[in-house]
Order: C-alpha cells, then structure tokens, then sequence
C-alpha cells in the first residue's frame, strides 16, 4: 500500500465560508491511513474569531493522528497564527509576518454622517441593548464597557491557549500578546515557531517525522464547483470548456474517492 503526504494550502481570510471546506479536508484526513502526514501551507491574516478557532481545532484533532507541520507563508497572523499552532512543528520564513496576538471588535458608527445629508434611521426594537451595534448610534459607556468585556474574554481564551500551544508561562506569553507582528526570525527567539525555512523545507521536516519520503506528496484542495469552472473559461469555445470541465470532473472523482466525501 502505497503510502504519501498530503499538502493542503489555505489563502484569504478566515472566515465560515471560506474555512468550512478546509475543515472538512483535514477531517477526512484524519482517517485516511494512506496519508501519514499533512503540511499546512498558511499564509493569512486571520478572521473571524469562531471559524479561527474552528480551524484550530481541526489542525490540532489532526495531528493527534498522524504529524501535521505548519508552514507559515507571507503572513501568519492573529485567527491564522491561531490555527498554525495546532500543528506539531511551525516552520515560518525570516521575513514572514508573525502573531498579531489579540482580539479586536471594531464599532462603526455613521450616525453624523447620516445626519449630514439628511437620512434618518429609526430602529424599532425590543431589548434595551439590541440596537446598540447596527452603526446607526455611537455606544453609550456601559454598551462599550460589555463589548470590551466580550473582547477581553476572547483574548484571555487566545493567550491561554498560545500559552498551552507553545508550552511557555501565561505571563510570557501575555506580555506578547499586544496585538504587534514579529518578522519569523524575532519570532522564532520568541518561541512562537519553532523554526526557519520555507515550505520544501517545513515538508521535508514532515517527511522526516512521518518516515514518508517528501516527493510522495499531493496538493489537496476543495473541488471547484462546475459552474464556476465552465464560467471561468468563458463562453467563447463551447467545447474546450466542456471537455475542461469533463478532466475537472474526473479530478474531483479521485478527490471524492480519496476523502470519501458524501458519508
């Protein structure tokens, strides 16, 4: 039985929509006794706070399987430094931009604005509070007062769990934890990765602790829908697109087959 590695990429934000298929390759890795490792290719700057922790979650339930090695592009920030750190070992470049540890809850209030030309909003509602984060109106100070207590909550949640992540002391890490990014070099005195390298160097660490060879990898992504597919070819040739999208089809076969998508 032949065995590989499986090299899952994630770009953009982390959001529910943009997270969810990622969530579901790395589960039904998780049982695939063919794949013995997974490298996560991340370059992000984070997201919301649930997918974030989500993503997390699904890096971390993997590597209790089989060894998953984090490989930090560009930029590995806040919700995407969040999921690296579920992995076993976190490689980043020198230069990649790194930790951004913190919670932020922006408040946008156009109310001058609106009052500037003229428009006037009028919200009917029940509950004291619920019009109090529609934009519509600024805070008063006890709305900022629970907002700021819902953000400090999320923060402490991330500095306990970078702490745990990283096996260094709360206080450590809660002086680190200023919401500021570290080049991968800084970071790597920091203890917040555990090396420097680029990607073919974080997956021949991967291939050393699977004991798998580093040239048996695939590239594992979510199949694109078909539509998409046929639109981004255009409409000008008719049967390229259709025969492009027939070889899609067969590639998103083997990919159901691999990941046993639809159980």
């Amino acid at each position: 039985m032949r065995e590989w590695l499986a090299h899952v990429q994630f770009r953009g934000s982390i959001r529910e929509r943009s997270v969810e298929p990622y969530i579901r390759i790395l589960k039904a890795l998780r049982d695939r006794r063919r794949v013995k490792g997974v490298l996560l290719d991340i370059s992000s700057g984070g997201g919301g706070d649930i997918p974030s922790t989500d993503f997390y979650l699904a890096v971390k339930r993997l590597d209790q399987v089989k060894p998953v090695v984090a490989s930090i592009g560009a930029i590995g920030a806040s919700g995407a430094y969040m999921a690296a750190i579920g992995a076993r070992r976190v490689y980043a470049y020198p230069d990649s931009e790194v930790g951004s540890i913190g919670v932020i809850f922006p408040h946008i209030s156009v109310k001058d604005l609106l009052d500037k030309i003229g428009v006037k909003v009028e919200l009917l509602h029940e509950g004291r509070h619920k019009d109090a984060y529609q934009g519509f109106r600024t805070l008063t100070d006890e709305e900022r007062t629970k907002l700021q207590a819902v953000a400090s909550d999320s923060y402490n949640s991330f500095v306990d769990l970078v702490a745990r992540e990283r096996k260094r002391p709360l206080e450590e890490i809660r002086g680190l934890a200023t919401g500021e990014f570290w080049s991968g070099k800084r970071a790597l005195q920091l203890g917040l990765v555990d090396a420097l390298g680029d990607r073919e160097e974080a997956l021949e660490e991967l291939a050393r602790l699977s004991g798998v060879s580093s040239r048996r990898t695939a590239l594992v992504t979510p199949p694109v829908p078909f539509m998409a597919r046929f639109l981004a070819g255009g409409m000008s040739s008719l049967t390229s697109s259709i025969s492009a999208s027939i070889r899609s089809e067969i590639e998103d076969a083997v990919l159901d087959g691999l990941l046993g998508r639809g159980r």
